[in-house]
């Protein structure tokens, strides 16, 4: 039973890595240029850093392989949203090329299996930080 688990872990962090790569591709050929991946820190993790023009953009990237629940785009509920600002907002501190950046923080959603047949949605400016 306990390798059944850690297999079906080591899925989903695949999944993910392949996600990430994905979606880091995609905003690649949509002209952002991909600063940092999987950027931890004690706050949390941000999944992409990118710069559009003069705006550093932090990417949540989601995967799932259903609809059920609402699908990927859905899964960033206002819990999640607030750990990613408050990482990000660490991030900034620690990071002095980035501290006096405007932020825009995107959300990039997988549905399907990243080596099948899947759909990627971009959700620029998804949420701000209050």
């Amino acid at each position: 039973m306990v390798a059944q688990r850690t297999c079906s872990g080591e899925l989903q962090r695949q999944r993910g890595s392949e996600a990430e790569d994905l979606a880091a591709a995609y905003l690649a050929s949509r002209g952002l240029a991909l600063l940092a991946r999987n950027v931890r820190c004690k706050a949390g993790e941000l999944d992409l850093v990118c710069r559009d023009g003069d705006v550093l953009v932090v990417v949540e990237v989601r995967q799932r392989s259903r609809r059920d629940f609402g699908g990927a785009l859905a899964s960033v509920t206002w819990h999640k949203q607030r750990k990613i600002i408050r990482a990000t907002r660490y991030v900034l501190q620690t990071t002095p090329q980035w501290r006096d950046q405007r932020v825009r923080f995107d959300v990039i959603g997988v549905q399907g299996l990243p080596g099948r047949a899947h759909e990627v949605a971009w959700v620029q400016d998804a949420f701000r930080a209050t």
